[in-house]
């Protein structure tokens, strides 16, 4: 993978996984006292929604950035023909080789953030450390092998699903431009429309009045 290639995949990646997270947090945080054994108020219920939030803010950028520079590396080491059947292999391939990497930094990040979560009281600062005196690095990465077989299966269906209808969505882009292109934008006003205000008054279109 070129250098600006490896750039755009470690910024869009992690200024894109870093938003999805903080924007989400406080439902992912209700969703995790929901899910606790020890019940929704007992765990907190709607008080300190944000707690763990600092593991979360850490964590989302380094993981989604490795996931994405992994994602494309793995892609570009496998070449086939654009017109390949084996495209949609590729891409799962490369996906779940994503998710692997993406979960050694994802899942000590959940760990912490979790139990902040149930236990808003207490800092994440201070859950780490105590993870780290007790259980030793192994607590850190407890359920790793649960969660990559958890996150494998969407990324199995999503990211080939995904690379199709980018390279759908963009032929359709070329061949709308091409049509308006052909004729005059006051034929076709409506598809014209859907360009913005660069074809009013038909200027960028590149096409004569009638």
């Amino acid at each position: 993978m070129d250098a600006p290639g490896f750039t755009a995949s470690l910024v869009a990646g992690g200024v894109a996984g870093a938003a999805v997270d903080l924007i989400l947090f406080p439902l992912d945080t209700i969703k995790t006292r929901l899910q606790s054994p020890q019940g929704f108020n007992q765990a907190g219920g709607f008080r300190g929604i944000y707690a763990g939030v600092p593991s979360a803010a850490i964590g989302s950028f380094p993981n989604a950035a490795a996931f994405f520079l992994t994602y494309e590396y793995v892609k570009s080491l496998l070449h086939t023909d654009s017109t390949s059947h084996f495209r949609p292999m590729k891409h799962m391939l490369a996906a779940s080789t994503g998710e692997v990497v993406a979960c050694l930094i994802r899942v000590p990040s959940e760990v912490v953030k979790q139990r902040a979560q149930v236990s808003a009281s207490s800092k994440t600062l201070q859950i780490f450390s105590t993870i780290l005196s007790e259980e030793g690095i192994q607590g850190l990465y407890r359920g790793y092998k649960s969660t990559v077989l958890r996150e494998i299966p969407f990324s199995l269906v999503q990211f080939p699903l995904w690379e199709s209808l980018k390279v759908a969505l963009q032929l359709q882009s070329l061949h709308l431009w091409m049509w308006l292109r052909q004729g005059s934008c006051w034929q076709r006003p409506g598809p014209a429309l859907l360009l913005g205000m660069c074809c009013l008054p038909c200027m960028g279109c590149g096409a004569h009045r009638d």
